[in-house]
C-alpha cells in the first residue's frame, strides 16, 4: 500500500511539473477576441455557493488547467446559467468524498472486528472517486435536457399566442411582448428578458431571441429567429411564417412525446417478462430436480 501511495505521489508531482513547464498558451486569435458579455441569469441558477462548492474551491484552478469542463458540459452550464467554478468545485468535492469513503468504511470494519485487505479499499476508493467525479455532469445533463424540453414547449405556446395577437391587429413587437407577458415560468421569463433587451438596444426582436436560442442550445428558437428575420427583410408575412413554425414545432413535440411513451411502455414490459420467467422457474424446478435425482 505504501508503494502505491508513493507511486501516486510521484506521478502527481511529475504531472504538476510538466504542466508548470509547458503551461497551456491560448492562441493569439482567441486572446484578441473581446470577452462576450455575461449571460443573464435564469431562474434555474442556484443561489449562493453551498458547502460542497466552498470545500472544492481550491482545486478549481487545477481543473481549469486540465481544460475542464468539456464542450458539452460547458453548453449545459450556459443553458442553466451555472458558474463554471461552482460546478468544478462540486466535482472536486464529490471525487474527494469518493476517495475517502471506502477508507472510512474499512477503518470502521477494522475497529469492529477483523479488517479487510488494504487492496480492496484502495481500488474501491479510486473507482468510487471516478464515478462521483462524473456524477455531477450526468445530473447537469439531465437538468439541462429537461429545461430545453420546457423551453421548446413554451416556445410553441409563445408562437401560438403571438399569432393570435397578430390576428387581432397588433404589431410584431406588440404581439411578441403580449405573448411573452401572458406566460409564466423560466422560459417565458427568458423570452421577456430577450424582448426587453431588444427594446432597450432598439434592435429587431429576433436578434436577442436568436442569441437566447444559441445560449440555451435550442435549435428551434435559433431557426425561428433566422426565418422570421429573413421574412421581414424580404417583406413576407410574419404571421404566415410564425404559424408554419408553430405547426412544425407542435408536430415535432408530438412525435417526441409518442416516442417517449412507446419507450416507457417497453420499459414497463421488462419487469413483467422477468416476473413470468421467475414464475416458470419456480414451477419447473421441482420437476427438474425430481428428474435429475432419479438418474
Amino acid at each position: 500500500m505504501i508503494y502505491l501511495l508513493i507511486g501516486a505521489g510521484f506521478g502527481a508531482g511529475a504531472w504538476c511539473a510538466w504542466r508548470g513547464w509547458r503551461p497551456p498558451v491560448p492562441a493569439l486569435a482567441h486572446a484578441l477576441v473581446p470577452a462576450p458579455p455575461p449571460a443573464p441569469s435564469t431562474p434555474l441558477a442556484s443561489g449562493p455557493d453551498g458547502w460542497s462548492a466552498r470545500l472544492g474551491r481550491l482545486s478549481v484552478p487545477l481543473l481549469l488547467r486540465c481544460r475542464l469542463p468539456g464542450r458539452k458540459v460547458a453548453a449545459d452550464l450556459r443553458t442553466l446559467a451555472v458558474p463554471v467554478e461552482r460546478h468544478l468545485a462540486e466535482k472536486a468535492t464529490a471525487a474527494l468524498a469518493g476517495l475517502l469513503g471506502p477508507w472510512l468504511l474499512a477503518a470502521m470494519a477494522a475497529a469492529a472486528g477483523p479488517g479487510c485487505p488494504l487492496l480492496l479499499p484502495a481500488w474501491g476508493s479510486v473507482a468510487l472517486a471516478l464515478a462521483l467525479f462524473f456524477a455531477p455532469d450526468l445530473a447537469l445533463r439531465q437538468r439541462a435536457t429537461r429545461y430545453r424540453v420546457d423551453v421548446r414547449h413554451a416556445l410553441s405556446t409563445f408562437l401560438d399566442l403571438t399569432v393570435v395577437a397578430l390576428s387581432g391587429g397588433a404589431g410584431v413587437e406588440q404581439a411578441l411582448t403580449a405573448a411573452a407577458d401572458a406566460g409564466h415560468g423560466p422560459a417565458f421569463t427568458a423570452f421577456r428578458r430577450a424582448l426587453r433587451q431588444a427594446e432597450v438596444t432598439r434592435t429587431p426582436p429576433w436578434a436577442p431571441l436568436g442569441e437566447l436560442g444559441e445560449r440555451l442550445a435550442v435549435a428551434e428558437l435559433s431557426e425561428l429567429a433566422a426565418t422570421t428575420s429573413l421574412a421581414g427583410q424580404e417583406g413576407a408575412r410574419i404571421k404566415a411564417s410564425l404559424t408554419s413554425k408553430a405547426a412544425t414545432l407542435r408536430a415535432h413535440l408530438l412525435a417526441e412525446a409518442e416516442a417517449e411513451a412507446a419507450s416507457a411502455t417497453e420499459r414497463m414490459s421488462l419487469p413483467v417478462v422477468i416476473l413470468f420467467a421467475g414464475f416458470l422457474l419456480f414451477i419447473g424446478y421441482p420437476a427438474l430436480a425430481h428428474a435429475l435425482s432419479g438418474l
